[in-house]
């Protein structure tokens, strides 16, 4: 049978999968971002993010199914107008139930066009600053009850996976519990070690049994980890953040026989750079990201509130010129 990735021209969802399991494609570079909120200034309309139902409950079922409709149209949208091969799926209400059924409405109006993912990290993350005191403490005082409530997001996670995978229309999971700030892991790597890593691992051996994907998120400094997030076996990470000093270039090196890579275009130079800046950084990035094949486009983080769209469509072009596999 015909190697998919030998053909000239490959669905969006066909590249984005032979990137994840760094397979040799022709063609252009695959490409998504973990969220596209500009959508106002797109499209002329809210992000489903950023709206509120408060009134769902009181909806008909009717004015619901609308609702889902515009959702899952702003979702294909994005991704036909700026190439997306991917779509980080972003459910709003977020139960189950709809979750389900907004999948069922893009995969019914996109086919399988698009690779079809949804959040489903369930580790410790950074916590919030009002919960930091008391979450440093507990990893002294009471490690053994946090590594029993570790192990029951993860089985909770995976018990929601199972359900998905049973109903179909999702590819994989973005994991998106960030680790890191600029300068280094929140937790040491013997903490990190201990009261993330093993459930990490457990988590994204229980998604890759099931058939699904894994990308791993975080932003910041990965360095004193990076070794640690590999091993627990993401098909890919995502998103080298060059503002906190991650080289793609060394990631690369490292690693880049193990594990797709995604984004390292600077965020930052997006908002603050100059046009020669932002170039540069999709250039940098396609360079060192693309040989041996395994990358994937991205910025470092999202296309977030207050980015100005124009520069989002300036990096567009240069990865259109460049990010070309012959």
């Amino acid at each position: 049978m015909q190697d998919i990735t030998a053909r000239q021209e490959l669905m969006p969802r066909e590249r984005f999968i032979a990137a994840l399991e760094r397979r040799p494609i022709k063609g252009r570079v695959p490409h998504f971002e973990l969220v596209f909120f500009l959508t106002m200034e797109a499209f002329g309309k809210v992000h489903p993010l950023h709206r509120g139902y408060d009134q769902w409950d009181q909806m008909e079922e009717k004015e619901r199914q609308l609702h889902r409709e515009d959702i899952a149209g702003i979702f294909i949208a994005t991704a036909e107008r700026f190439q997306h091969d991917a779509i980080f799926v972003h459910p709003n209400p977020g139960d189950l139930d709809e979750t389900r059924r907004l999948l069922d409405v893009i995969r019914d109006r996109s086919g399988q066009r698009y690779f079809l993912m949804l959040h489903g990290d369930a580790t410790f993350g950074i916590p919030s600053g009002d919960r930091m005191v008391e979450f440093s403490y507990r990893m002294a005082d009471d490690p053994v009850g946090m590594k029993d409530e570790a192990a029951r997001m993860v089985e909770a996670a995976l018990e929601r996976g199972r359900v998905l995978r049973e109903h179909g229309c999702l590819d994989g999971f973005a994991l998106c519990s960030d680790y890191c700030l600029n300068t280094g892991p929140f937790l040491s790597p013997d903490q990190f070690a201990e009261f993330v890593a093993p459930y990490l691992k457990q988590l994204i051996a229980g998604y890759r049994e099931m058939g699904f994907y894994t990308i791993k998120h975080t932003d910041g400094n990965i360095m004193p980890i990076v070794d640690q997030l590999v091993e627990a076996g993401p098909h890919a990470l995502h998103s080298l953040d060059p503002q906190a000093g991650v080289d793609i270039a060394e990631v690369k090196r490292l690693y880049g026989e193990r594990v797709c890579l995604i984004g390292n275009v600077n965020c930052g130079l997006l908002d603050t750079g100059t046009d020669e800046e932002c170039i540069e950084s999709a250039r940098y990035a396609l360079r060192h990201g693309m040989p041996g094949y395994g990358y994937i486009f991205s910025t470092s983080n999202c296309i977030y509130t207050g980015m100005r769209l124009s520069r989002y469509e300036l990096i567009l072009d240069m990865w259109r010129r460049e990010g070309i596999y012959f």
